[in-house]
């Protein structure tokens, strides 16, 4: 039975997207499970709401990166007027220039891919038994990913190539069920970032896409039919769960392995399959 968002049912949920946007195990795949168990019905906007938290999140961990970012994109806009030479110079020699604009080009084929399967994904893979198979192409990324020996690329010398790469991989996270840390990390691993960076740079790459979706969303959440509170009480927890899992996960991804959310998926992803496909 379908039932409307309770305070308690929104904390669950903020709860769920702050954990999974961050640690690879899907964040759109757990909202999709824990709707179905919670037997509550939001609709896209208050997931936006809850993307927001996430995003506020990482504001708050990685605020220094944000500035730089900010720094570097004007300043090698200010090169551009000073002639094309100067701008590839730019982008050569200091990390921050090059850094803002990995993070544009890697949003490009994410936002290409969003606009042109969103409406396809939420026609053809409706049900759960989709969120379970894709969670386990989401185990079997991050098992593969991990068989790869940690590279030593960073922001100085990863190509272009590498970043629309890993965009095209963050697109696939439309795909509900497919984590998008896990398929940017994973991906990252796979083409020789070092461990640490790969996090980091997966962490900022979702920020242009999360700001998109809200943008896109903001007529529907102006007129959510969710009390304010209740609101709140997703955003907070979503935005503190949030927080506390990019710790978690820079911490894991330092000295630990990811076979844990790989293992995790393959398991959550193969009992969802099973169950959807017999229920």
């Amino acid at each position: 039975m379908i039932s409307l968002l309770d305070i308690f049912s929104a904390i669950i949920l903020g709860a769920v997207q702050g954990v999974s946007e961050f640690l690879p195990i899907s964040s759109s795949g757990h909202l999709v499970l824990v709707h179905q168990l919670l037997g509550v019905q939001t609709g896209l906007a208050f997931d936006t709401v809850l993307h927001v938290g996430t995003l506020v999140a990482i504001f708050s961990f990685f605020w220094k990166d944000i500035i730089d970012i900010i720094k570097g994109f004007v300043l090698s806009l200010v090169d551009l007027t000073e002639g094309l030479d100067t701008f590839k110079e730019g982008l050569k020699n200091s990390a921050p220039k090059r850094f803002s604009w990995l993070i544009i080009v890697g949003t490009i084929p994410t936002g290409i891919m969003g606009l042109m399967l969103k409406d396809a994904v939420e026609s053809i893979f409706r049900g759960t038994i989709f969120v379970g198979i894709f969670l386990i192409i989401t185990g079997l990324l991050l098992y593969y990913a991990e068989r790869h020996k940690s590279g030593n690329t960073t922001a100085k010398n990863m190509s272009f190539k590498q970043t629309i790469f890993i965009g095209i991989c963050q697109g696939l996270a439309v795909l509900p069920g497919i984590s998008r840390s896990g398929a940017t990390i994973a991906s990252g691993l796979c083409i020789g970032l070092e461990r640490e960076y790969a996090a980091r740079y997966s962490f900022l790459l979702s920020v242009p896409a999360v700001i998109g979706a809200g943008v896109i969303q903001i007529k529907d959440i102006a007129t959510l039919d969710i009390s304010l509170t209740v609101l709140l009480a997703g955003f907070i927890s979503s935005v503190i769960f949030g927080y506390l899992s990019i710790k978690l996960l820079m911490k894991i991804i330092k000295g630990w392995s990811l076979n844990v959310f790989a293992y995790y998926c393959l398991i959550i992803g193969f009992l969802t399959a099973v169950l959807s496909a017999f229920m």
